[in-house]
């Protein structure tokens, strides 16, 4: 069976016309001729942003310190209210600061301190790595009975019992896609007395997430993926309302004080999520993650959730018949995130060569994996065609 016939491509164009989030691609700078398949790992500028970076050198240059009086200061919680529509928490729950490592440390020990008649931190074992060194670096640093449990995706619901205090799990699995029912996973915590801790870091800007309504309890998520921050930029935290005065971060910087500029010796938490800030906000970061975020306005992330999983769906059925190929993420459309990973041998040359030869842009995941993200904001059906019939004629032409 073959693709490129000229009407499997013309009935992509035709999806593209009808699609009412096609405008949005007009907020990327996106290079000519490139099919940009990896903002799962990087997400390209907003047009703007030159522009917004450039306003603010230009604020500092005339205000200097009287800048902090003028907005900086505010930016972490300000932009943490743009993001928290977008993950489904309420207003005062979402706080942009750090990066996932950091927050997510700071959770979970505030966690484990709010379950402290508890001593097992579940988690997946293929979970993402920094996500598990923290953990494993969290147990040692407590110097208590903690001991990070790492099991199997299919055995690690029925495990969840009155000796966890927390679970901690990515929404979406950065290598294979593979999406967790977020609602049962909390139903199943909280009937056990855990807690739980979601990283969003594949899943926030490309899904409908609704961390409220499903009862989760806390979340971190990163701010340079499918939210277009840029290189490094912030992450995010969410704490429920209902935990926020109760919890005890183990980072209390004076950020995070109930009066930082009373310089005191002793700290006192401020009330609400700003308890979870630590250091001084990085301006100019924050400045072009509060840039890309404007491309969400006024968009509806089930809308945005839907062509993601149109996008990736046309992918497998366009890629089902490569030779050497094997889908590694779930065919089924609600089990899958905003990506597409396939297994092939020789993935890392194979890579390569889509990104030299062709100008697809995806990524590897060792040993095996080629990933392929749809950020739904500027991917178009088009592209997905095109990036498919891309890999169709270098497997055929390597005669794999």
């Amino acid at each position: 069976m073959t693709h490129d016939a000229p009407e499997d491509r013309a009935a992509a164009q035709a999806r593209d016309a009808a699609d009412p989030l096609a405008s949005l691609r007009q907020h990327f700078a996106l290079p000519q001729g490139v099919i940009y398949l990896d903002g799962n790992s990087l997400g390209p500028p907003v047009r703007d942003m030159p522009g917004r970076l450039a306003a603010l050198a230009e604020d500092w240059a005339s205000h200097l310190i009287g800048g902090w009086w003028r907005g900086w200061m505010d930016l972490p919680a300000r932009i943490g209210a743009r993001i928290a529509p977008l993950v489904g928490a309420a207003p005062g729950e979402v706080l942009v600061a750090d990066s996932t490592s950091v927050n997510l440390f700071k959770l979970a020990a505030a966690a484990l301190m709010a379950r402290s008649g508890r001593s097992v931190i579940l988690t997946e074992t293929d979970n993402f790595p920094t996500d598990l060194y923290i953990l494993d670096g969290l147990a040692q640093t407590l110097g208590r009975d903690v001991k990070v449990v790492r099991l199997p995706r299919d055995r690690l619901p029925d495990a969840i019992d009155e000796r966890v205090a927390l679970v901690v799990l990515s929404h979406v699995h950065y290598r294979s896609a593979a999406r967790w029912d977020m609602a049962a996973v909390n139903e199943r915590a909280r009937a056990a007395g855990a807690l739980t801790l979601w990283d969003l870091s594949h899943s926030a800007g490309a899904l409908a997430v609704d961390l409220d309504e499903t009862g989760a309890d806390c979340a971190i998520g990163c701010g340079y993926k499918f939210l277009n921050g840029g290189p490094g930029a912030p992450a995010f935290l969410y704490v429920a309302t209902r935990h926020q005065d109760a919890f005890v971060s183990p980072l209390p910087g004076w950020m995070g004080h109930a009066r930082p500029f009373d310089f005191a010796a002793d700290y006192v938490p401020a009330r609400g999520i700003a308890r979870f800030a630590c250091g001084t906000p990085p301006v100019i970061a924050l400045t072009a993650l509060e840039a890309a975020l404007t491309a969400f306005d006024g968009v509806s992330m089930a809308a945005l959730e839907a062509k993601a999983q149109q996008l990736g769906d046309l992918f497998i059925q366009l890629t089902a018949d490569l030779p050497g190929i094997r889908l590694l993420s779930p065919r089924d459309t609600t089990a899958r995130g905003a990506q597409v990973s396939l297994v092939h041998a020789d993935a890392e040359a194979v890579m390569a060569r889509l990104i030299a030869q062709y100008r697809v842009i995806g990524d590897y995941r060792p040993p095996d994996v080629l990933r392929f993200g749809f950020a739904p904001l500027y991917t178009r059906y088009v592209d997905v065609h095109d990036a498919a019939m891309a890999l169709h004629r270098l497997l055929r032409d390597r005669g794999s």
